[in-house]
């Protein structure tokens, strides 16, 4: 997670399963998921994962779809039956709408599909709720590493190295250390 993404809140609760994950496009037009999708079910309440006001409440090629600017960037919800109206102040987590079926990208079933855009370009909404891409951190990072390494019981740092690293073993299959 960036240092600059805002801390928001899942648009359903509980925490619901990712369906699809973000796939950014490589260009304006080209393919991918400029968004995530939630799973859901029909009626279920979607609420604002930022705070922020309503900028648009209607449909698009027959999709209920809720928008909420968040200064420079929005959020957006379809397809959602909206409860708010263009203008209105809300807080993050308050309900802005249903989930539809209709229009849903997981048909059958239901699903929210969530956008996050910054101007045109499209961001990972995961990023607002600590899911976004992840990011292998020391096992240690700000405190000295362990004595042995997890799932190795009795190997120590420095043994692990010498078995990993070049010249680890005697030539004849009999590791040093």
């Amino acid at each position: 997670m960036s240092g600059d993404d805002p801390v928001g809140v899942w648009p359903l609760q509980p925490q619901p399963r990712v369906h699809r994950r973000f796939d950014p496009p490589d260009g304006p037009y080209g393919a991918g998921h400029r968004g995530v999708d939630l799973a859901g079910h029909a009626g279920q309440q979607v609420r604002t994962a930022l705070p922020g006001r309503v900028a648009f409440v209607g449909r698009i090629a027959g999709r209920g779809v809720v928008t909420v600017s968040h200064g420079d960037t929005r959020t957006t919800y379809e397809p959602v039956a909206g409860a708010v109206a263009v203008g209105q102040e809300v807080a993050a987590g308050a309900v802005i709408g249903s989930l539809e079926l209709v229009g849903s990208h997981c048909f059958p079933q239901a699903c929210l599909h969530w956008g996050w855009l910054r101007g045109e370009t499209y961001l990972d909404p995961l990023r607002l709720v600590g899911g976004g891409p992840v990011r292998l951190l020391p096992l240690w990072r700000d405190r000295p590493a362990p004595a042995g390494v997890p799932g190795a019981p009795g190997v120590s740092w420095p043994r692990l190295v010498g078995l990993l690293g070049a010249g680890g073993s005697d030539g004849a299959g009999q590791a040093r250390g």
